[in-house]
C-alpha cells in the first residue's frame, strides 16, 4: 500500500542521513596551548616560543614553528594542517622559550583533535 511505502521510504532516508552524518564527520581542531610563567607563577607576555621536533607520523618530517605569548601568557599553535583524520598521535615536541635574558624549556605531546596544554617557566 501507499502508506507502507511511505514509511519504508522515510525509514531508508533516515538510515541514509544518519550514516552520512557519521561517515562524513569533520575533524576537530588539534591545538597546542603553552602557558608561559615566571618564577612567581605570573603570566609572561611577548615571550618568543619555539616548538620543534620530529613527527611521529613520518620520519622525514621535522616540525618547526614559532609564535609569541599573548597578554595572558599563552602561546597557541594550530596543528590542523599537520593532522589527517584518523591519524594516530601527531608528535612529541620540544618547547624553547625566550624573554629577554630569561629562558625556559619543556616538552609537549600533541594529541589529535584535542587541546594539548603545557606550562613552561622562564627564569
Amino acid at each position: 500500500t501507499m502508506k507502507t511505502n511511505k514509511y519504508i521510504f522515510i525509514g531508508l532516508f533516515s538510515l541514509f542521513a544518519f550514516t552520512m552524518l557519521f561517515a562524513c564527520r569533520t575533524k576537530g581542531e588539534t591545538i597546542a596551548k603553552i602557558q608561559i610563567r615566571d618564577a612567581n607563577g605570573d603570566p609572561v607576555s611577548a615571550a618568543q616560543v619555539v616548538l620543534y621536533g620530529q613527527s611521529t607520523t613520518s620520519q622525514a618530517s621535522v616540525f618547526f614553528d614559532t609564535t609569541s605569548s599573548n597578554a595572558v601568557g599563552e602561546a597557541i599553535f594550530n596543528f590542523d594542517d599537520e593532522y589527517q583524520l584518523g591519524q594516530a598521535g601527531v608528535a612529541v615536541l620540544n618547547i624553547d622559550v625566550q624573554k629577554g635574558t630569561a629562558s625556559g624549556s619543556g616538552i609537549i605531546k600533541i594529541e589529535p583533535e584535542a587541546i594539548s596544554e603545557e606550562t613552561v617557566f622562564v627564569q
